[in-house]
């Protein structure tokens, strides 16, 4: 059986119990807590909150001072953290945040994907779905994001060549190679049924066919809401770090609405693909992502925790 990666070797019990024991001894010292967290991996800083637990029969996040909140995110389960993003989401501003459930839908696996529905469930006494499907008033997200969840339950792991060529002649022919609107039915009906890996294939297979991707002509100046829906989706199956470095480009330079997006990205991907998020970022806009930080957030903790994990290595 392959080791886990997130897996913390009880071997290091010691090592653990002397880390909570310096986070105890310097809570007063903000800048020395956010040294010593972020240079552990996300499964160290949850058994550290695991250990504090045992040793002092105290919750650690309940110990943070309401501006260290951020770190709360490290010490959360992925699903859970994802869980309360979606929350969040939902209902933590005047409008829904849809690009933060889209990248839930479009960057999980499904098994990751199930867990955070019943994290949801368990927190907040509601299920995602149904609390999607009564956003009101209606949105073409909210459609895009319901046959995304559909197509993480009814979907098979195997991806197939010719099912990708099929449905992206299928697109083509309900798309641009008629006059009029993009066909929402047929687009809606293959996100349900599809696995995100399918999908990308079938994009890929598109781009192939007809030299093109699937998303250009939806860029034109007739495009409608449902259009720049299924544009973003599509960018965030086909290349998320591409997507996620212009979403973090926006939310430092304040070009976009989602200021949690810049917590969010950074917690949820650094051990993911931070490091093609980098060279994304760099390729695209020709400077580095910690030096955007640096330039754009004032100096103090929560620059220092945002710098710590823009130049963190991937370890998936």
């Amino acid at each position: 059986m392959a080791p886990n990666a997130n897996a913390v070797s009880l071997s290091r019990t010691e090592s653990f119990e002397s880390v909570c024991r310096e986070i105890h001894d310097s809570l007063g010292e903000e800048k020395r807590l956010v040294q010593v967290l972020v240079g552990l991996s996300q499964a160290e800083c949850r058994k550290v909150r695991e250990t504090y637990m045992e040793l002092y029969g105290e919750d650690l996040v309940q110990k943070f001072d309401p501006g260290l909140q951020f770190l709360l995110c490290l010490m959360l389960d992925p699903f859970e953290r994802d869980a309360v993003f979606a929350r969040e989401s939902l209902h933590g501003n005047n409008s829904v945040n849809y690009k933060a459930l889209v990248e839930i839908f479009t960057c999980r696996k499904s098994s990751h994907v199930l867990l955070i529905l019943q994290a949801y469930h368990a927190k907040y006494r509601s299920q995602l779905d149904l609390d999607i499907a009564s956003i009101e008033p209606p949105h073409p997200y909210q459609k895009m994001l319901m046959a995304l969840s559909a197509s993480h339950k009814a979907h098979h792991a195997d991806v197939s060549q010719h099912i990708a060529k099929c449905d992206a002649r299928r697109l083509f022919q309900t798309g641009e190679g008629r006059p009029g609107a993009i066909d929402e039915a047929v687009v809606l009906e293959i996100f349900s049924k599809r696995s995100i890996g399918q999908l990308k294939l079938t994009f890929f297979s598109y781009k192939h066919i007809y030299g093109h991707s699937y998303t250009s002509f939806l860029k034109n100046e007739d495009s409608g809401e449902f259009e720049d829906a299924v544009r973003v989706v599509v960018k965030c199956i086909c290349s998320p770090p591409r997507y996620y470095a212009e979403a973090l480009y926006g939310c430092l330079k304040g070009t976009t609405n989602d200021k949690a997006a810049l917590v969010r990205v950074m917690v949820s991907r650094t051990e993911v693909d931070m490091d093609e998020i980098r060279c994304n970022f760099k390729k695209k806009y020709g400077v580095e992502l910690k030096n955007v930080i640096c330039e754009t957030t004032p100096e103090g903790n929560h620059r220092d925790f945002l710098v710590a994990l823009a130049t963190k290595t991937s370890t998936c």
